[in-house]
């Protein structure tokens, strides 16, 4: 049965290991013995080095997606107060995230774009029926007018996920906000609420 201080403890040598070191220098045995373990046990959880880094990725969506699931069960909050604490979460996530280092880490432009892919794929398909499900619960308090609820919530999540990512699209923090502020512009007309209403959706915390 897999243990899963194993499987993070993989996880965290390699994160360790990045930190001085590109991707395609490390090893897997390299990283076997930063996590104080045997080649074998590495690959018993992960099937190549790329997969776990993967799932080191990943686990940087861990608090954004376990933040959407929970908030879509509060329905005594504001759907839109809901989905403006997921977009900030979502934009806390990424931002941990040191994408400007990605690129030297992998020996090639291709496989960088399929990981990222990959976990953009992994954000948008957690997230899209927590979103929905809120979406839903305001159309039905009255305070979101809309007929497509799931659509709306994949619009929104894939151009924030692709924005705030940075790496498909390279942008500009002033890019990335103008993006975002569209976005905002194209909800509050979609829902029928008044111009600057939902501003705070993305204002920082």
């Amino acid at each position: 049965m897999p243990n899963q201080s194993k499987y993070n403890r993989i996880l965290d040598a390699l994160q360790e290991l990045l930190e001085s070191k590109d991707m395609q220098t490390i090893s897997v045995s390299e990283i076997a013995q930063k996590a104080g373990m045997g080649k074998g046990t590495v690959y018993y959880y992960f099937p190549s080095k790329d997969a776990i880094f993967e799932a080191l990725v990943e686990k940087n969506y861990e608090k954004p997606i376990a933040t959407a699931k929970n908030l879509a069960k509060q329905t005594n909050v504001s759907p839109f107060t809901r989905m403006a604490m997921i977009f900030q979460a979502c934009r806390a996530s990424t931002s941990e995230i040191p994408h400007e280092d990605i690129p030297q880490k992998f020996t090639s432009a291709q496989e960088q774009s399929l990981i990222h892919q990959k976990y953009l794929r992994h954000l948008i398909f957690e997230l899209k029926p927590e979103l929905s499900e809120i979406i839903k619960q305001g159309i039905d308090r009255g305070e979101i007018h809309f007929d497509y609820p799931e659509a709306l919530a994949e619009i929104v999540l894939i151009v924030l996920s692709v924005k705030l990512d940075n790496t498909l699209i390279p942008s500009s923090r002033e890019e990335i906000e103008e993006t975002i502020v569209g976005l905002i512009s194209l909800l509050e007309k979609g829902t029928d609420n008044p111009p600057g209403s939902l501003n705070f959706l993305i204002t920082e915390q």
